[in-house]
């Protein structure tokens, strides 16, 4: 699912359900981060992890623990950038090398309304606009999850480019519909704040892609070297 979104130079690795749940081994280290963590906290953040190395592996890239860092992010290996998503019945990391990708991100919702009051915290008037009307023309998509994944991919793709934090309100994000994919579609995300510096050039605003499918909304947002 996650590999439809992403460009031919990412590799990306899922498990939906409890595929090999039981059998994701973690590096001392990383056993260390989440020893007081609950069963569920554990299992998703080895899985995620066993995802990550099968993409790292794929890359060429040895196995190795992946350590989280500031605000959580996770540490890759020198030479690759990527992105780790998990929820309830699902995981994935994607991953690419540096020359080829700045950066990226992914994430994954379960494809439910939001809860109450978590719409107006983190969208802004423009696109709870937007979002109406989307509502009326594609009723089978609850756009409000499908906004709240949109920013939390591209503050994964954002912060390990300027090492700061970005706020849910600080992105302009459209979504676009494809003509004949109606649960499929693109990504504009304007950036209200200075971007990053990226090959040269000041970024102004992040592009990517999302769907619908198998009861979860993912999207993910790609960053070019020279974009």
């Amino acid at each position: 699912m996650i590999e439809e979104l992403l460009p031919h130079e990412v590799v990306a690795v899922e498990v939906h359900g409890d595929d090999g749940g039981e059998y994701a081994p973690l590096y001392p280290e990383e056993a260390a981060v989440v020893a007081r963590a609950v069963p569920k906290r554990r299992r998703e953040f080895a899985l995620a992890r066993a995802c990550a190395r099968r993409a790292m592996d794929k890359l060429g890239v040895p196995p190795q623990p992946l350590l989280p860092g500031e605000r959580g992010a996770p540490v890759w290996p020198p030479g690759l950038v990527g992105s780790m998503t998990h929820c309830d019945g699902y995981c994935a990391a994607a991953l690419a090398r540096a020359a080829d990708l700045a950066s990226l991100g992914i994430d994954a919702e379960p494809h439910q309304p939001l809860p109450e009051g978590v719409l107006e915290a983190v969208a802004l008037p423009t696109e709870t606009q937007r979002l109406r009307r989307l509502a009326g023309e594609r009723p089978g998509v609850h756009w409000d999850r499908l906004l709240f994944s949109a920013k939390e991919s591209v503050y994964k793709a954002w912060f390990p480019l300027t090492g700061r934090w970005l706020d849910f309100t600080e992105a302009d994000i459209e979504v676009s519909v494809g003509p004949d994919a109606p649960l499929h579609g693109g990504l504009r995300a304007e950036l209200l704040v200075p971007g990053p510096l990226v090959g040269g050039r000041r970024l102004g605003h992040f592009e990517g892609r999302w769907t619908v499918q198998r009861g979860l909304a993912a999207t993910a947002i790609t960053v070019s070297p020279l974009s």
